[in-house]
């Protein structure tokens, strides 16, 4: 949590970002940091290696949420 209690870090709405870390994409899907890594373990989730980290490309959440949107819709 920042400072004003938002629990948003200032990162967190730059429109210029082109990788997020795991913690910043498992807040934007708002889901937990151990399930956004089993979605990135199961290729749910795209993400690439950057040294020894784990990043996930901006659009990626997005992404992620309009195949499980299409996916329910075909079910």
């Amino acid at each position: 949590m920042d400072e004003h209690g938002t629990g948003t870090t200032p990162g967190d709405d730059d429109t210029t970002l082109v990788l997020l870390t795991v913690e910043e994409a498992a807040r934007r899907l708002r889901i937990g940091r151990t399930t956004c890594f089993a979605l990135i373990r199961t290729g749910e989730l795209e993400s690439i290696p950057v040294g020894r980290l784990r990043r996930v490309p901006v659009d990626a959440p997005a992404a992620y949420v309009a195949r499980q949107r299409a996916a329910n819709r075909a079910a």
